[in-house]
């Protein structure tokens, strides 16, 4: 059971392995000053490309779900990012977003009824501490802006995660084509449990349009076409590191405990760290090599967990 466990969180693994790699891809291959650009172009293409895949439609009040979903765990949460990456040090946003796990568990034993334990908590502030030394500078500055962007990105993405296993996945979803009504015929819907590349498709959509008028009215519409590299830059960022990572991170969540999976999250800045070491040629501090280990401690802290110690519960 715990190694069937652990080879569905290596596989989610990939999604915060791949988001690691966005800061090297925006800074290296797409031009600068543009994030909420790069957001839409993430999102909304990824969305329409798994819809014209999957051909399939929300059904009844998975509309407004899909629209909850996609703007906590896309729209808001990318907004929020990226206001936070302009006002913070990258460190500090870095670690402020690390407080993830801790919302999610908290959430989770509130709202799904996972048991809050003293592994997921101590785990939690690990992981915290340990990525404040692989990111965090000693003259970075704090904005208030910037730290209230910060968290109320990590809440928004840690409350879309804990919904999208409190409602699950839809039964049924209608195909693209069919005639609309009130209640769709059985030969309408698909008539099995809608696939996770669905789902995660109507989040992405929903999460690209509520960024549209955010892009419109922050940023505008770039005045010249993107280069070869810039191109190549947002067609990884909308297939791996969105499309794919989304896919591969709702699947982990519907798996496993939401309280667990969120804990992989805190890959995302080493693998930052070490893209930058490989690609870029940047040596690696005794402080940034600790916090490494301590948030590789604080992974295997969750994962092996057997008999759980509650500290709270539904």
């Amino acid at each position: 059971m715990l190694s069937n466990q652990l080879r569905i969180a290596a596989v989610t693994a990939i999604a915060p392995i791949s988001w690691g790699t966005t800061y090297l891809v925006t800074s290296e291959l797409l031009p600068p000053g543009r994030p909420l650009l790069a957001a839409v172009l993430r999102a909304l293409p990824a969305g329409l490309l798994l819809l014209a895949i999957t051909r399939t439609l929300p059904v009844g009040g998975w509309w407004w779900r899909s629209l909850v979903l996609g703007t906590l765990n896309i729209g808001a949460f990318f907004a929020f990012l990226f206001l936070a990456a302009y006002r913070l040090p990258g460190g500090v946003a870095a670690t402020m977003g690390a407080i993830g796990p801790v919302l999610v568990a908290v959430l989770a034993s509130l709202l799904v009824g996972e048991t809050l334990t003293v592994r997921r908590v101590v785990a939690g502030f690990a992981g915290v501490a340990g990525v404040a030394l692989i990111v965090l500078q000693a003259d970075a500055r704090l904005d208030v802006i910037g730290v209230v962007a910060a968290l109320a990105g990590a809440a928004s993405m840690s409350l879309g995660s804990v919904l999208s296993k409190r409602w699950g996945r839809p039964e049924v979803g209608r195909r693209i084509g069919t005639r609309r009504c009130a209640d769709p015929d059985p030969s309408e819907v698909s008539g099995a449990p809608v696939s996770g590349l669905a789902s995660t498709a109507w989040q992405l959509v929903a999460g690209g349009i509520v960024l549209v008028p955010v892009l419109l009215i922050v940023e505008g519409l770039p005045s010249a076409a993107p280069d070869a590299a810039a191109i190549g830059g947002y067609a990884y960022l909308s297939l791996v590191g969105t499309a794919l990572a989304y896919t591969l991170w709702f699947r982990g969540i519907a798996a496993l405990p939401v309280g667990s999976v969120s804990f992989l999250g805190l890959l995302s800045p080493v693998v930052a760290v070490l893209a930058g070491l490989v690609v870029l040629g940047e040596a690696l501090s005794l402080g940034q090599v600790l916090g490494i280990g301590v948030v590789a401690g604080s992974l295997v802290l969750v994962f092996t967990a057997r008999r759980p110690r509650a500290i709270l519960s539904a």
